[in-house]
């Protein structure tokens, strides 16, 4: 790794823009990041206590995955209470100080907000079941039967099997589009709306900055139920019986454009406050510009174009960049590699062999692209996807759809944060998921004492985003699409980036598109103007 130092900016054009756009978020995943108490699961003094080395990658903000009171039967994203924190983290104190702490480090604080569906646990839930004319008897979809007892609907859930559960105490079938432990919203109730507003509020005055709101595209249904259309089969194997249709009744509403207008307004009432829709699915691209459209609406979407991605290509690079170009109306993106539901990308996406150099190549292609960028916890260290075995698996999906689906797990196991102890520094007790000893070695103190190691390249990476105007808000267009090798050009505020990465493990032709000349902002991999050795990469100033 070297780099050399170009010509100061002026960044007060960067400044003048909302502090979201353009930035770098870290996600926390609260269970693995920091163990605090013994008990093998991360928690939020945890987190607190490792905002430290948070806050020198350089980033911008934290995003921190469900803490709520929860069964835990999705770890989280079954919320049982939306103003309270799960015993498991701790408590609503341990919340605060964790905000105090990250503000004093001038970190923002995202969080989660699982709008779409609750525990069947939640108070709102208990009371929906218990009779079809009780205060909240249509907080929830609830549904008669067919004429024979079926369901009412063909809808299948994200999964495996009916969106459908019977419920005897009502005498009906509930919607739930994942768990069965998960019913479904009924978000077209304006009682309903204003509950969640009220939920968004609550997290506003404890100093949240910003929020990510899962599964949004779920949160209304079509309220004829009427039944999907089949899916036309792609060659691709179906391995649960939701892959068979299009979804187009189960959710997708136009009305949730009008609930995230609500959202929107009540979010500028506290200033400079972020909204990021999680949008996926087969009108994913649609409603993700749809969700981000005007300044009433959310100020950006994140989608799944890389965290399901089998190859890292300059073709899927230049084609996302491409759908969001700096147009009228047309929203501001945000991205991410990885996360606690996709694998490990570093796994998908090259041979073990390959690991350590590919690695230092999409470090430097995540902090080139234009939109915010999301690093998933442990990606700063190149951890992989961990081979959880069957009798370890925690997760839900994957137990009901063994083996043909790939357990979340294996990108959900603890941070490493010391080489030394079994533990890896996340737990004195036993951790709930195993590290890995490949990513136990990968650890934090071992990278620290390495000025070449991948961490400290994270570090420059994102410091050179943050200050060069070009990066972190420019426009971004492609100058060449190979088979392996990207260029592309970054431009604003009177700045120009070239940007040259080889993608394939041979050394490659230097795009004639591509200037050779120019200060270097930063290379791996041995690379120089006009040469492109294996995963070689660089930035150049014009």
């Amino acid at each position: 790794m070297t780099k050399a130092t170009a010509k100061a900016h002026p960044v007060p054009a960067a400044q003048e823009l909302p502090w979201w756009r353009g930035a770098a978020i870290y996600q926390i995943y609260p269970r693995s990041f920091c163990d605090s108490n013994g008990d093998g699961i991360g928690d939020l003094p945890g987190i607190t206590a490792r905002l430290d080395h948070v806050a020198e990658l350089g980033v911008d903000a934290i995003w921190v995955s469900p803490f709520f009171t929860s069964p835990m039967r999705d770890f989280g994203y079954d919320v049982a209470d939306y103003c309270d924190v799960d015993p498991i983290f701790g408590t609503l104190a341990d919340f605060d100080m964790m905000v105090a702490r990250a503000h004093e480090l001038g970190l923002k604080v995202t969080i989660d907000q699982v709008y779409a569906h609750t525990s069947d646990l939640h108070p709102w839930f208990e009371e929906s079941r218990q009779s079809r004319n009780n205060p909240r008897a249509d907080w929830y979809v609830w549904a008669d039967p067919q004429e024979d007892g079926s369901p009412p609907s063909n809808w299948q859930s994200v999964f495996g099997g009916p969106a459908w559960t019977w419920d005897a105490r009502r005498c009906q079938y509930y919607l739930h589009n994942f768990l069965s432990s998960q019913p479904q919203i009924n978000a077209h109730n304006p009682a309903v709306q204003e509950a969640l507003l009220g939920v968004m509020q609550f997290w506003l005055d404890r100093g949240v900055d910003g929020f990510r709101i899962d599964a949004l595209n779920f949160l209304m249904h079509d309220p004829a139920l009427r039944n999907n259309p089949p899916a036309p089969y792609d060659g691709r194997r179906r391995t649960r019986p939701f892959d068979y249709q299009l979804k187009i009744y189960n959710q997708s509403h136009p009305g949730i454009v009008g609930f995230i207008e609500r959202l929107r307004a009540l979010c500028d009432r506290y200033g400079a406050v972020f909204t990021l829709a999680e949008v996926g699915g087969d009108l994913a691209e649609t409603e993700m510009k749809e969700f981000t459209a005007g300044d009433d609406r959310l100020n950006s979407a994140y989608g799944f174009d890389f965290l399901y991605a089998d190859r890292l290509t300059p073709q899927l690079v230049a084609a996302t960049q491409a759908k969001w170009l700096d147009t009228p109306g047309t929203g501001w993106p945000s991205w991410a590699f990885e996360n606690h539901d996709a694998p490990r990308a570093l796994s998908r996406w090259c041979a073990p062999e390959e690991v350590e150099a590919f690695a230092r190549m999409k470090a430097i292609l995540l902090a080139s692209l234009r939109g915010n960028i999301i690093v998933y916890q442990g990606e700063e260290l190149g951890l992989t996807q961990v081979d959880i075995p069957f009798e370890q698996i925690q997760d839900p999906e994957a137990i009901a759809n063994w083996p043909l689906t790939l357990s979340r797990d294996g990108a959900r196991t603890p941070m490493p944060w010391q080489v030394q102890g079994e533990q890896g520094g996340f737990t004195t007790g036993q951790p709930w998921l195993p590290l890995g000893e490949e990513n136990h070695a990968r650890a934090v103190d071992r990278q620290e004492a390495d000025p070449a190691s991948l961490l400290h390249l994270t570090r420059d990476l994102l410091a050179l985003r943050k200050s060069h105007p070009a990066l972190r808000s420019g426009d971004f267009a492609v100058l060449h699409a190979g088979s392996d090798v990207l260029a592309f050009r970054r431009v604003a505020a009177g700045t120009s980036v070239i940007g040259v990465i080889n993608m394939g493990p041979r050394h490659a032709t230097w795009p004639a598109a591509a200037s050779t000349s120019g200060g270097v902002l930063q290379v791996v991999n041995g690379a120089a103007p006009g040469t492109l050795p294996p995963f070689g990469a660089l930035l150049i100033e014009e």
